[in-house]
């Protein structure tokens, strides 16, 4: 049995991740609890194949086992936490990228890297196609997050030329279900916890930007195919249907009772547009997001009602 290394294994897409690959692969996870939840360990006390290690990856990585494949997922992506700590946000993604493809190099593993949308910065194309270069600021609020996976990519890049690692890079596009943290910071997040408490609908700026969200089992599925599959050059995974965050609010008052929508000052360099191009995702990978949005919405709603009432 092959054995994965996921860092950030208890973040959001990594214990989903972590959940699915546990059933035919050995397992060693790494996280160091800055912006996820040591009580996600729970969901892995059953399996003998799972090992934990609390460790942050911008020390020097020590793992005895032979290693065959590695996840990076280790990097807060909400905004309010890779905010509050901007350094460390770039260190991880920069110094603690670095040390994992190192461990890459000794081990001759597969390495595959998610990236993200944010990369695009507040898109002039649209949708956003892997060939886009962005349009980044090095300078504002969320740089430390979007110019660090932007770093990451470029080692994981030059480690492929160098060292001939086979480093995977996906971009990965807004995500949601259940794992998500209801502190998230993230519009799917606040929409689920204000409809539950019977709050207001907050929108950052007049609604009118949009987004594009995949079911997280959609995205698991799309990480572990690139497990087989080697490709050089970046793919996006996201679900290509686009949607405003006005029609998204009016989904949360119609599905879930949610009360009524205040609007708020739009954040600094927050992207008006985001919509993956999935061309090379479908044809290189055979991938394609499958949860409709209104189901995933609501699985989503149970699992944070559930989070709540158990508070």
């Amino acid at each position: 049995m092959k054995t994965v290394l996921v860092s950030g294994c208890c973040g959001f897409i990594g214990q989903n991740l972590v959940s699915k690959l546990v059933e035919n692969y050995n397992i060693i996870g790494i996280d160091n609890f800055f912006s996820s939840n040591r009580l996600v360990l729970k969901k892995f006390d059953n399996h003998n194949n799972f090992k934990f290690i609390e460790g942050d990856i911008c020390e020097k990585i020590n793992i005895q086992d032979k290693i065959d494949i590695i996840y990076n997922l280790a990097c807060p992506a909400s905004p309010p936490r890779y905010k509050s700590n901007p350094i460390f946000t770039l260190k991880t993604n920069f110094r603690g990228t670095l040390n994992l493809l190192e461990l890459a190099k000794k081990n001759n593993s597969i390495f595959i890297q998610a990236s993200t949308s944010e990369i695009y910065g507040d898109p002039e194309i649209h949708p956003q196609v892997e060939t886009y270069r962005g349009n980044v600021n090095t300078i504002g609020v969320r740089s430390c997050y979007d110019e660090g996976k932007r770093i990451a990519e470029t080692l994981c890049y030059e480690y492929r030329n160098i060292y001939e690692i086979q480093t995977r890079i996906l971009r990965i596009f807004n995500t949601y279900g259940p794992g998500m943290d209801i502190d998230d910071g993230r519009v799917i997040s606040n929409f689920m916890v204000n409809s539950i408490e019977k709050k207001p609908l907050n929108i950052y700026g007049d609604g009118s930007q949009t987004r594009s969200f995949c079911y997280v089992d959609d995205l698991v599925n799309g990480l572990i195919k690139a497990i087989d599959i080697d490709f050089s050059d970046p793919i996006n995974l996201g679900n290509d249907n686009e949607i405003s965050l006005k029609k998204l609010s009016s989904k949360f008052i119609d599905k879930f009772h949610a009360k009524k929508i205040i609007y708020s000052e739009l954040s600094e360099d927050d992207p008006k547009l985001r919509k993956p191009d999935i061309t090379k995702a479908k044809k290189i990978l055979n991938w394609k997001p499958v949860t409709d949005l209104d189901d995933g919405l609501q699985r989503t709603f149970d699992y944070f009602k559930n989070i709540l009432q158990d508070e």
